[in-house]
């Protein structure tokens, strides 16, 4: 990194070329956003937290992504906000390296931590009553380490191999953060091998993951077919449509961003992804699994009357 940084002490974001008072708007409606992403994810970490009936495998899951939401909003929004309320647009060398460390290891855990969820809910619909033998605490620990350990092990190769590469001429990162397939076309050196793993880490981490939860929830389809009551349909069809719904949103992102051939008319498209994902996904997952879940609003339900009662 030092030796990178004799080179370039900062980049500049390009974003989206908009004036100063759209720029002002824009800071209020993104700060509201972050702050309802901090808001809602805190929500459901505390009711996890505190009601000892949602100590189960599932929002042990969930919990975690709620982190991964938080998380990866906060790695991106916060300099974005800023430069958007001084009108600036520049970053410096170190803290885009860790951005883009910390996109890296939030976007490549989120895609584990969801297809873990899908495994835990074929678990309980397909072998309900081995479920806690299977499920143990001790697999969903080690499925949560896993999955933080592969998602660090993936940015540290992918940003050393960065690292290695020369800076000249102006740095213009065609982006609003330091994402790195924006930041790799400002380098000097050949990116061959940047690309080749970039792909196949999106290989790794979107299509392996994707196929496992088809191939899940396809037994699981089958398995609630076979579910003689409507109640118990109902509640299993609607436990995993809503993981559906967050998974269909965020790879069918992804997988355009990461996994489609480039195209110099992408480019804009692919900024309004990202700015899409890092402000509305982080909200998604409180939605879904808030409003359509029934145990999640009895608990709030408890939370509240606990209050009272003190």
């Amino acid at each position: 990194m030092e030796g990178n940084q004799s080179w370039i002490a900062e980049f500049i974001l390009v974003g989206f070329q908009l004036s100063e008072d759209m720029e002002l708007v824009l800071f209020g409606i993104f700060s509201l956003l972050y702050t309802f992403n901090l808001l809602a994810n805190g929500m459901i970490l505390g009711l996890i937290c505190l009601d000892p009936r949602l100590h189960t495998p599932m929002y042990y899951f969930l919990s975690h992504l709620a982190i991964i939401d938080i998380s990866y909003a906060s790695s991106n929004l916060p300099n974005l906000l800023a430069n958007l309320a001084k009108h600036k647009k520049s970053i410096s060398f170190v803290l885009c390296t860790l951005q883009m460390i910390f996109n890296l290891i939030f976007s490549s855990m989120e895609c584990l931590i969801l297809v873990v969820m899908s495994y835990d809910r074929f678990v309980a619909i397909c072998h309900p009553l081995q479920y806690m033998v299977i499920m143990n605490w001790r697999v969903c620990t080690f499925l949560a380490i896993a999955c933080w350990s592969c998602g660090l092990c993936l940015a540290i190769v992918q940003v050393s191999l960065f690292l290695r590469l020369p800076f000249c001429g102006p740095q213009k990162v065609n982006h609003f953060f330091c994402e790195i397939q924006s930041v790799l076309k400002v380098t000097c050196g050949d990116i061959w091998i940047n690309e080749m793993l970039l792909f196949a880490e999106g290989v790794f981490v979107l299509v392996g993951p994707l196929s496992l939860m088809l191939v899940s929830y396809v037994h699981i389809l089958w398995a609630i077919l076979k579910i003689q009551s409507k109640e118990g349909r109902k509640k299993a069809f609607s436990t995993c449509s809503s993981h559906l719904c967050v998974v269909g949103f965020y790879f069918g992102i992804a997988m355009m961003v990461y996994l489609a051939p480039e195209s110099s008319h992408r480019e804009e498209q692919k900024k309004i992804l990202f700015l899409f994902y890092s402000l509305f996904n982080p909200l998604l997952n409180p939605l879904v699994y808030s409003v359509r879940n029934a145990q999640v609003k009895a608990a709030f339900h408890r939370v509240l009357q606990k209050k009272r009662t003190v």
